[in-house]
């Protein structure tokens, strides 16, 4: 369904372009990131637009380009302050997206790979219904339901398996249906909201998953000791011997116990 004005511009429509993805790094060179870009009008009907989890700026940078003024908005201060530095003609402020400081003030919110790490969708929606203009657009992407679920699954058996109380992270995939309703409830009119298979290649096969898992399963590996961590990713991959260079130490004796955790055969130098 396209957008009527004749039926939305009198209420908060909302344009949500929904795919089934997680994050990714240099978001701007990904052909759905430009899709999603695509999907903002162009020319004097937007004046003003909020990128929502800007991150270093890369795609606040992008949005200002289509002719907008923009504030790039983020709650990691980090990465403000490197997107302040990489493009200082731009605006960017640090507020989280649970507590949007403004009424009113965009023709679109855009928000690329960051729904899906926040718990509250309620709250978030709200926020972002408030900070519109009437007739305002939101245009957003996150993962899906569905989404790493294989990822997920093995890292919770694997954990079961070995009796440790870790779980992987619970990011927020709805259902396409879930979050219409959510969006209506909130009093934005649903356009189109759809997800799709996305399935995203790792570079450098088992390393390139180990990479991916602890990155975004920081948390959950960092919660156990480290030779632990690493023994379970090495599981995962298939491993069945760990090496450990510094056995007169606490690291080789914490491998050692570790690979006995797992059932895994230990060389220590």
């Amino acid at each position: 369904m396209e957008h009527e004005s004749s039926i939305h511009d009198f209420d908060f429509s909302l344009i949500c372009r929904y795919f089934s993805l997680l994050r990714r790094q240099g978001p701007g060179s990904d052909a759905i990131t430009r899709k999603a870009l695509s999907l903002i009008p162009t020319g004097l009907s937007v004046s003003k637009a909020a990128d929502l989890g800007c991150g270093t700026g890369t795609l606040t940078a992008q949005l200002a380009a289509r002719g907008s003024r923009v504030v790039g908005v983020d709650s990691a201060r980090t990465m403000v302050e490197r997107a302040k530095v990489q493009y200082p003609e731009l605006a960017f402020q640090v507020c989280d997206a649970l507590s949007l400081p403004f009424e009113g003030e965009f023709d679109v919110v855009f928000s690329n790979a960051v729904f899906h790490w926040i718990a509250d969708h309620d709250t978030l929606l709200e926020n972002v219904r408030k900070a519109l203009k009437p007739g305002g657009q939101l245009i957003c992407e996150f993962g899906g339901a569905g989404n790493i679920a294989a990822v997920e699954q093995a890292f919770n058996r694997a954990c079961e398996e070995l009796e440790l109380a870790v779980r992987a992270p619970r990011f927020n995939f709805p259902t396409p249906e879930e979050f219409s309703a959510r969006l209506a409830r909130h009093g934005l009119a649903p356009v189109q909201v759809y997800d799709y298979d996305r399935p995203t290649p790792l570079k450098d096969g088992e390393q390139g998953l180990a990479n991916w898992m602890q990155q975004f399963f920081a948390g959950q590996l960092e919660a156990l000791p480290e030779q632990t961590g690493q023994a379970l990713l090495a599981r995962r991959m298939g491993k069945t011997r760990l090496i450990a260079e510094t056995g007169a130490g606490q690291h080789g004796v914490a491998t050692a116990t570790a690979a006995a955790l797992f059932g895994m055969e230990c060389v220590v130098y």
